[in-house]
């Protein structure tokens, strides 16, 4: 399954459309303009939130808790190292790996790949696809993608 997660550029908020490969709507995620931490909610097609990527605030590194149907699921955490971003993601037992900067990494769990990221370049605002190996995991990786994304942009402002 192939998501394209595109990033709404003309707006007060993190606004992003997730598309399948077929151009069908999947999910739509918007954040809170007023609030402590970034927030994205993500939603089915429907309207129904199907998770919440919340920033934990007063912490030396950025963590990311992300909800599903408001259950704690996992914690996203960028971990302090001196050349090369790495990300743990607590709760799931998965390994992020690869080249952040590019952003190109691949997401795996005891060695089997769950996911492969990889940003469009050349497009407005950030667009990201993410070739995932069971729909089973696709909310999962659209909220490690948009976790990272989050952390890539606020040590860019």
């Amino acid at each position: 399954m192939r998501l394209c997660i595109n990033q709404k550029i003309f707006s007060w908020t993190d606004k992003f459309s997730v598309k399948d490969t077929n151009g069908q709507e999947r999910y739509f995620v918007k954040g809170e303009f007023f609030s402590l931490g970034r927030k994205l909610h993500v939603y089915d097609t429907s309207g129904r939130e199907v998770a919440l990527i919340s920033q934990k605030l007063m912490t030396f590194l950025p963590k990311y808790d992300v909800y599903v149907n408001g259950r704690l699921l996992c914690r996203i955490s960028r971990e302090f190292t001196f050349f090369k971003p790495q990300y743990t993601i607590d709760g799931l037992g998965w390994i992020v790996d690869g080249d952040f900067f590019d952003h190109d990494y691949t997401i795996t769990e005891q060695g089997r790949l769950i996911a492969t990221i990889q940003k469009e370049w050349f497009t407005w605002g950030d667009c990201y696809v993410a070739d995932i190996d069971n729909s089973i995991n696709e909310i999962m990786v659209l909220a490690v993608v948009l976790a990272i994304d989050c952390v890539l942009a606020s040590q860019n402002s």
